[in-house]
């Protein structure tokens, strides 16, 4: 079964406290026996790559075994903040980084790493570096980059492009150019599931960095006051209309579900031409879209600059890994086998095999024999290249923000698309819930 967003990312919001939980594994508390636990998500493929590294772990270190639980994505989210709240979270805390890692660090609830990572300089060098970002919290690493990299990259049909007679953009100025093309034809320029909000962040994201620098929005996470309404945000959300009222997007797009797929079926089908969407995008094109795949049909690239813009055409979005913490409250022994475990039991070699069999590429540097032998080859070595030799890797927004500062910017991205609010209120609405 394809995999949505929803699964392989998490959501911003929260969801109520009194969510039913779906758990299994090892023990549900802080510990049993004083051993080390470790909480994350269930669903599959990812679920058995996680499991399959605390398995070889306690195989490697009977004397330091780690008890594993999985929950559902939205269950989680509720059961870890609960948790690490109340005192008795996992030794090892999984998640997004970002926002939530800040919360937790400014409260003292996790380990800070820094040293650990100075004493284990060969650890942190064999991981990207731009995954480290979001692990960050004023200048001290709080959490253990791993897993795999999700880039948002912009996709098009090859046939769809072809049938017109033009080229993939190679500006936004390009992109401008092409929408009255695809429209004429009865093409839409661009899929979109705008009913999950955060199909249109992507949009922003990109407009952000490459029209002011990812600067820009760092203000904004920093809290610098005003910081929407620097002048080259104004310009990225006006950007953004320009192309809305351009009908840049299929009709009633504000009604489709990502989370069903009806935007990437409006790509393989030929009624969209373009997509704005991450890495995971591609399994579901190869799993649903017929020999849309095989045949060579679906064509990627990195999104085009701006022309004036200061971001550097390396730089990317989407989530520069998965993270692991340790929790404060844990005891110098379970800290010890965490630490144990973050040296010699992540990213170990058949778990970066099993990532790469799921269509994924891991964060671990130096596995680009690995992707070569693998049938997404050319997919592969295409999202490694991005997120190894990007001078930035902008968090997705509503992981780089708290909770509640996300949950207004979907909400605003959602009327900014709908043309209901201007850039000026967009900016406006955003720096009421992030200026200092």
């Amino acid at each position: 079964m394809a995999l949505s967003r929803r699964t392989l990312l998490g959501l911003a919001a929260a969801v109520p406290a009194s969510a039913a939980l779906t758990a299994c594994g090892g023990s549900s508390g802080p510990g049993k026996g004083g051993g080390a636990t470790y909480w994350y998500l269930n669903g599959q493929p990812q679920e058995g790559v996680r499991a399959g590294a605390v398995d070889a772990f306690n195989k490697a270190h009977p004397d330091e075994r780690i008890d594993d639980t999985t929950y559902e994505n939205d269950a989680y989210k509720t059961k870890i903040k609960t948790a690490i709240g109340a005192g008795k979270a996992p030794t090892v805390i999984w998640g997004w980084g970002g926002g939530t890692l800040r919360a937790y660090a400014e409260a003292e609830q996790v380990e800070d790493l820094t040293s650990w990572f100075d004493e284990h300089p060969d650890i942190k060098k064999g991981l990207f570096p731009s995954s480290f970002g979001a692990a960050t919290v004023d200048g001290r690493i709080y959490a253990m980059p791993c897993e795999t990299v999700q880039p948002i990259v912009l996709y098009y049909n090859r046939k769809v492009f072809d049938r017109v007679g033009v080229e993939p953009p190679e500006s936004w100025d390009d992109i401008m150019a092409l929408v009255p093309r695809f429209n004429a034809k009865g093409i839409a320029p661009f899929a979109l599931g705008g009913q999950s909000r955060w199909t249109n962040m992507m949009w922003l994201e990109f407009l952000f960095d490459r029209i002011g620098g990812p600067e820009v929005f760092q203000a904004a996470v920093e809290g610098e006051k005003n910081a929407w309404s620097h002048p080259d945000a104004i310009k990225a959300l006006t950007a953004l209309q320009d192309l809305v009222e351009a009908d840049g997007f299929i009709k009633g797009f504000s009604s489709i579900t990502a989370d069903s797929n009806a935007d990437q079926a409006l790509l393989y089908t030929g009624r969209a031409a373009m997509m704005l969407h991450g890495t995971w995008s591609y399994g579901i094109q190869q799993t649903d879209g017929g020999d849309f795949v095989p045949s060579g049909s679906l064509g990627y690239m990195t999104f085009p600059p701006v022309e004036g813009g200061k971001g550097d055409q390396s730089d990317t979005v989407g989530n520069p890994a998965h993270y692991l913490s340790i929790s404060a409250k844990a005891s110098a022994e379970q800290k010890k086998t965490a630490k144990e475990f973050f040296a010699t039991g992540v990213l170990q070699d058949e778990e970066v095999r099993k990532w790469i069999g799921t269509g994924s590429v891991p964060i671990r540097l130096g596995t680009e024999k690995l992707l070569a032998a693998s049938e997404n080859a050319d997919f592969l070595q295409f999202t490694y290249d991005i997120a190894s030799k990007a001078k930035v890797f902008v968090q997705s927004w509503d992981q780089a923000l708290g909770p509640a500062a996300a949950e207004t910017l979907l909400d605003n991205i959602v009327k900014l698309f709908q043309l209901s609010i201007s850039p000026q209120q967009f900016a406006s609405n955003l720096n009421a819930v992030t200026g200092a």
